[in-house]
């Protein structure tokens, strides 16, 4: 079939045109009709002068006339048609300056006049029918926001010399800790869902690999509902060889982040300040860098004293010191650094004279936590005194453990929630507008 999408019906010449998509609005007047037309790359007016009744020497063609009239007082939001009629450039159309005039109009799926959801539906509605949800033109955008942000990082990333891998999200052993840890019947056994790719990008390491990424699912078994959390998303991911500290992640973690932004804002950045209010900015280089501690005496000078026991930053925290960032550094992004060992996981490397702290990060955009990176620990005895620490058994780990007995260079990477990105930098207010089907404690379906 030929189809144009509508997207591409401006530079074409009047003239002869098939579009196909499904039906937004109808305007029925007695002596014209007016149909918008929607298809995934934009809308367009279809016109049909209306023929509401036959004469006694009517022909064939009146007769389809009116046949088409009926056909399209009928038509139903949401039903798929194909349309073939004459495009004409008229700047008096309101809808891209031009309109399709209708000389054959085909049903080829209807749909139900009353829809489920609509303008007004909450988000629980709306995710109850979200094939429905993504009709919406700001739906839409999100995925070719998010198709071009991906497509952005994998560009960087094999311009850079880096290895594309696939890890298996079916594991042995927890890869972060049991707290959040989906378990399932593996045939005799007992399988894991993978909470990251953690151990298999490490493994990478040794394996000669030198750089490698993914953008992949990953699981967490947490029973929260914020507006931040799921227990299926998609992880950005990226590990390599020969770091001197965490400082040399942060700097390719920060390069990447520019070209992905500089892509989105390029393409995309007039189509998303329409459709959200929201100015889509590319973060200047180098991104602030502040010590935990640092952060957590800034924050309390904001009048904010974090309440957690633990020594880490609570989202509160977080706002207050990306406040301070923005009016101190004009930045939207800052890494935080240097975390207690008590709140990292055991194969993240110790400072050097102070086992107290690690060589981590979290980068913080927008006042929320996106991303966790660290250099690693690459000494096999003193990950395993790590693993013990933290209540976890080595003999469970021998198959990682393994990878640091053959050889492996110091390395360091990062995990980020892709979904979590693209709310932050849309505006929006949860990600569940940004996961093409969510899934949370209380959601599998559909």
């Amino acid at each position: 079939m030929t189809r144009t999408l509508i997207k591409n019906l401006a530079p074409l010449p009047d003239g002869t045109v098939t579009v196909a998509g499904w039906v937004d609005t109808v305007r029925d007047q007695k002596k014209v009709q007016f149909v918008i037309l929607r298809d995934e790359s934009g809308a367009v007016q279809l016109v049909n002068p209306a023929t509401r009744e036959l004469g006694d020497d009517a022909d064939d063609a009146a007769r389809s006339a009116l046949a088409l009239t009926e056909t399209i007082s009928g038509l139903a939001h949401g039903s798929m048609v194909r349309v073939t009629g004459e495009l004409k450039h008229d700047e008096r159309v309101k809808l891209g300056g031009l309109e399709v005039k209708i000389a054959s109009l085909e049903v080829v799926s209807e749909a139900i006049p009353e829809t489920p959801i609509a303008e007004d539906s909450s988000l629980d509605k709306r995710l109850d029918w979200r094939f429905l949800d993504l009709r919406r033109p700001e739906a839409n955008l999100i995925f070719r926001v998010q198709t071009t942000f991906e497509h952005a990082l994998r560009t960087w990333w094999v311009e850079n010399d880096f290895i594309e891998i696939h890890t298996p999200k079916l594991m042995a052993s927890a890869s972060e800790s049991r707290a959040e840890l989906f378990e399932l019947e593996y045939f005799e056994g007992k399988a894991y869902l993978s909470q990251s790719p953690q151990f298999f990008k490490q493994m990478a390491q040794p394996a000669g690999f030198g750089r490698v990424f993914e953008i992949a699912p990953a699981f967490r078994a947490d029973p929260s509902f914020t507006s931040r959390h799921a227990t299926e998303f998609t992880s950005i991911d990226a590990e390599m060889s020969w770091v001197d500290s965490h400082e040399d992640v942060m700097q390719m973690h920060e390069q990447l982040l520019v070209a992905g932004f500089t892509a989105v804002v390029e393409k995309h950045g007039a189509e998303i300040e329409a459709a959200f209010g929201v100015t889509v900015a590319v973060p200047s280089l180098p991104f602030p860098r502040i010590p935990l501690a640092e952060a957590l005496e800034l924050v309390k000078a904001r009048g904010y004293e974090v309440p957690r026991t633990d020594g880490d930053l609570d989202p509160e925290g977080e706002r207050q010191l990306s406040a301070h960032v923005r009016e101190a550094f004009g930045h939207d992004f800052v890494f935080v650094t240097d975390y207690a060992a008590g709140i990292r996981p055991f194969y993240h490397m110790r400072h050097e004279g102070d086992a107290g702290l690690t060589n981590s990060y979290d980068l913080l955009y927008n006042g929320t936590e996106i991303s966790t990176g660290a250099q690693r620990e690459h000494r096999v005895d003193v990950l395993i005194a790590q693993a013990k620490e933290k209540g976890l058994e080595p003999e469970e780990l021998e198959f990682y453990l393994d990878f640091f007995r053959y050889g492996v260079p110091p390395h360091g990477g990062f995990g980020m929630g892709l979904a979590r990105v693209l709310m932050l930098m849309l505006g929006l207010g949860s990600i569940r507008e940004t996961t093409y089907l969510f899934r949370g404690p209380t959601r599998l379906l559909p």
